[in-house]
């Protein structure tokens, strides 16, 4: 198959692409949680899914927002580092809960430290960044240094 473009080809979708995710992060503030965490949770939905294009542009977005080297080097393996907060820990979990499907029992990242409309917030702005990878990855957008 040949690299198609999808925003081209259907910008009206891409168009509500959008929208889911600005309205994903709508939810991510309205629930109280920080803008940085944000950026962690598509950081590592993004290295779950193998994305260059998207993990270029939020680990950026993540040093522009004040994230450490450190951190970033250790979010592929947050579980092995004391870096992250129990919240962090409990909203990247989360994300690979919903990334990597079918859901494993037990939810281990399930501590209480996340309100009900943080896991919400959390779950929605993993689908959108799900969804933001299948179309970087689906379009072949370039990323070059």
């Amino acid at each position: 198959m040949n690299a198609v473009n999808l925003s081209k080809q259907h910008p009206a979708v891409y168009q509500a692409m959008l929208t889911l995710s600005t309205q994903a992060d709508a939810a991510v503030a309205d629930a109280g949680l920080d803008p940085l965490l944000a950026e962690l949770v598509k950081i590592r939905v993004s290295q779950i899914n193998g994305c260059a294009f998207c993990l270029r542009m939020h680990t950026r977005d993540a040093v522009k927002k004040g994230e450490t080297t450190d951190r970033l080097a250790v979010v592929a393996a947050w579980w092995e580092s004391q870096y992250f907060s129990p919240q962090e820990r409990a909203a990247l979990a989360l994300a690979e809960e919903v990334t990597d499907l079918p859901v494993p029992a037990g939810r281990d990242w399930d501590d209480g430290s996340l309100t009900d409309a943080q896991v919400s917030a959390i779950s929605w702005l993993a689908v959108a960044m799900n969804a933001w990878n299948r179309v970087a990855i689906t379009s072949h957008y370039p990323v070059a240094p």
